[in-house]
């Protein structure tokens, strides 16, 4: 029997180490079209939009996207296989691509916003790259296999801004037009690396199996998980969405922008080498904790100074602090399901991160625009405490569980 388990768990890692090169080769084609939309959307927003207050909801609609494919991903990925759901995905990648170029070429800002919430369907879709890597994997194996999904994100942090910067003025006057040509190509190519993906439907016994969903996400450690990942993307989410359009009322250029999103993604992704690793030695809780410290952190640079150096090194410390504190969060709710019960679990996370996210989207643009880009860093404080304390409450409630293991064990020398 023993034998059998490690035969199990050496084939399923195997299987696991094929599936991750290919996802993250994904992860760093969906990154690249995410990138575009990131640097570019606000500006567009603010070319676009009837009021410059609105200059971030096309940001936010990426967001509301984001929000909104989760649950239907998990669904697909149950009842098809996650192969499907990602094909679908990359789709949703391609018309963002084409509908946000022909939106910029007829000055349309509803079109362009549709065109976000297309990309942020993508990015819903490739949010379970990281969980697909896990599928089958030993307990060992699965936070490096999420992390190194989540590495491919270098990539897209030199990928997208560099895609922006060669194509942003190729139509002129229409600015940013041919990028979102190109990014539609990318999707194109993410279709094609992630039809090779080893990820068979699941079998019936799996549709019907395991605990109600509530019954999981009543846990203390699903609570914390989500919690922490709710922190850690919205807060991040926020000061990156504002940024790009905080730097251009600082009268930096467009150039600048581009600079600090670039390295923004390469410190996102950059850690994830090593990060699963950290949470292995460290404990998946040391490792959240330090990113949402960093955040605090990055909120602090952007709080002292208003120079492209200020700008860049918050936005490098941010993205250190959102990989630690999200890669970190997902490895806490792998602990939390059973194999079985992972697409409904992991959809529901994903849903909880991206909901909150929307909703705060939507408040970037007015904090920025009738408050300022030292409001947008303030904000990240309160939220920030909050995770710590949870986190802290979470290992009290956990050692405390262990104690009383203990103390129900029979004694053998009575």
């Amino acid at each position: 029997m023993i034998d059998t388990t490690v035969a199990e768990e050496i084939a399923g890692d195997a299987r696991a180490k094929a599936n991750v090169v290919r996802l993250a080769a994904a992860q760093a084609l969906t990154g690249a079209n995410s990138a575009v939309i990131f640097a570019t959307g606000s500006i567009v927003g603010a070319m676009l939009a009837p009021d410059i207050s609105l200059a971030t909801v096309p940001l936010s609609m990426y967001v509301v996207g984001l929000a909104a494919g989760t649950l239907p991903t998990g669904a697909i990925s149950r009842a098809y296989g996650r192969r499907v759901a990602f094909i679908i995905g990359t789709g949703c990648g391609v018309l963002t691509g084409l509908l946000g170029a022909f939106a910029i070429l007829h000055g349309s800002f509803p079109l362009f916003c549709c065109a976000t919430f297309l990309g942020g369907l993508y990015g819903a879709v490739s949010q379970s790259y990281r969980f697909a890597a896990a599928d089958g994997a030993s307990a060992e194996y699965r936070p490096k296999a999420v992390s190194w999904v989540m590495a491919g994100g270098v990539f897209a942090g030199v990928l997208g801004p560099q895609l922006v910067q060669w194509t942003m003025d190729i139509w002129p006057p229409y600015l940013f037009a041919f990028s979102f040509v190109v990014q539609a190509i990318v999707a194109l190519v993410a279709m094609a690396v992630l039809s090779g993906i080893d990820a068979p439907k699941p079998a019936l016994s799996d549709l019907h199996g395991g605990r109600p969903l509530f019954e999981i996400v009543r846990q203390p450690r699903f609570i914390a998980a989500a919690l922490c990942g709710v922190i850690a993307y919205p807060m991040m989410n926020l000061v990156m969405t504002s940024a790009p359009l905080a730097m251009k009322m600082c009268g930096l250029s467009v150039s600048d922008s581009n600079f600090g999103i670039q390295w923004h993604i390469v410190a996102m992704y950059g850690p994830s080498f090593f990060t699963g690793s950290l949470i292995a030695r460290f404990g998946a809780r040391r490792i959240v904790a330090t990113g949402l410290l960093l955040e605090a952190v990055a909120a602090t640079i952007g709080l002292s100074g208003i120079t492209a150096m200020h700008f860049w090194a918050t936005l490098i410390v941010l993205g250190v602090g959102w990989n630690f504190g999200f890669v970190g969060a997902s490895a806490l709710v792998l602990e939390t399901h059973r194999p079985q019960e992972r697409n409904k679990v992991q959809a529901f996370n994903d849903f909880l991160v991206f909901g909150m996210m929307a909703v705060g989207s939507f408040s970037s643009g007015q904090l920025l625009a009738n408050y300022g880009w030292s409001a947008v860093n303030m904000v990240v404080y309160p939220p920030v405490l909050v995770g710590l304390a949870v986190l802290m409450l979470a290992s009290f409630a956990r050692r405390r569980a262990r104690l009383q293991t203990v103390d129900q064990i029979p004694d053998p020398s009575i």
